[in-house]
């Protein structure tokens, strides 16, 4: 029998799940989990521990809980109550005002990897062109250490998360700036082995479906113009500018965009464009050489 003042955790647990499931939260098994975790100190594997053992929830986690799953009723971003996101081996700070990294990014991330390992200087440099989070820039910097990386950010709501994560990660070979991307770091012209970016690339005219997104990650992060594409063509410029001759440019964008990208990338001068697809087989990025 419960103690005084608990719960029996897989009643909590099962409640969780039809509440989010009724409010149309994607997989709601793995967010019941996670959000107990979160107010329990657990892994997900640890609290699924606890539920074969007939574990037990006292007043005051439940009472937690149940504020959390209120906000994720309302489609808050699971991120956003944890104030956590994993990023590869990373575990990132988040929040209002910063775009939560999604799996996809991490692949993307993996392009800009393999290029900057196979650079031949000594200690090539790679810059990460809003940055965010830093999501990419610490992913470059702590599986490259022979690198050195930049972050650039320049949005003021979003700087802040970016420095958190940079300092709580500690990469000596990461540089932090706040500045235009348009205009960044003119000291590295022509010295650059990779640029790698994720920047908004939304059209104005295609609102997110996902309460999560359309609701909660900032606009500047999402809308890239009419077509998307406004601060990609902004991008290609300044890439231009950075990279050094046989330089890598790795871009996240949206499915449909891979055509429109490819025609602004060669109108550049850019050469040996490549389109990449995720996991789910969508066009997900595109690179390009100097």
């Amino acid at each position: 029998m419960p103690g005084p003042g608990a719960h029996p955790l897989r009643a909590i647990r099962d409640g969780v799940v039809a509440r989010l499931a009724a409010a149309g939260v994607p997989d709601p098994e793995v967010d019941a989990e996670l959000l107990i975790g979160h107010v329990l100190g657990l892994s997900r594997g640890g609290v699924q521990a606890k539920l074969v053992m007939d574990g037990e929830l006292g007043e005051s986690d439940a009472a937690s809980l149940d504020a959390l799953v209120a906000r994720r009723v309302r489609r808050e971003p699971l991120q956003h109550l944890t104030g956590r996101a994993a990023f590869r081996s990373l575990e990132l700070f988040v929040g209002p005002g910063v775009f939560v990294p999604r799996p996809e990014t991490e692949e993307v991330a993996q392009l800009a990897i393999d290029a900057l390992r196979a650079a031949a200087e000594p200690e090539p440099i790679a810059v990460d062109l809003g940055s965010g989070t830093g999501a990419i820039a610490l992913a470059l910097a702590t599986e490259v250490p022979h690198a050195h990386v930049w972050a650039v950010e320049n949005s003021p709501e979003a700087f802040p998360w970016t420095r958190r994560n940079v300092e709580a990660i500690a990469a000596s070979n990461l540089d932090l700036v706040f500045g235009d991307l348009a205009l960044a770091l003119p000291e590295l012209d022509g010295r650059v082995a990779v640029v790698v970016s994720n920047p908004p690339y939304v059209p104005l005219a295609e609102i997110p479906r996902d309460p999560e997104v359309r609701l909660y990650d900032p606009e500047h992060a999402l809308y890239g113009g009419a077509d998307g594409l406004d601060v990609v063509r902004a991008l290609s410029r300044r890439a231009l500018g950075l990279l050094r001759p046989g330089g890598v440019l790795v871009i996240e964008h949206g499915e449909r965009q891979s055509a429109g990208i490819a025609a602004l990338l060669a109108s550049d001068g850019w050469r040996a464009i490549a389109h990449h697809r995720d996991l789910t087989t969508r066009d997900r990025a595109t690179t390009a050489l100097r």
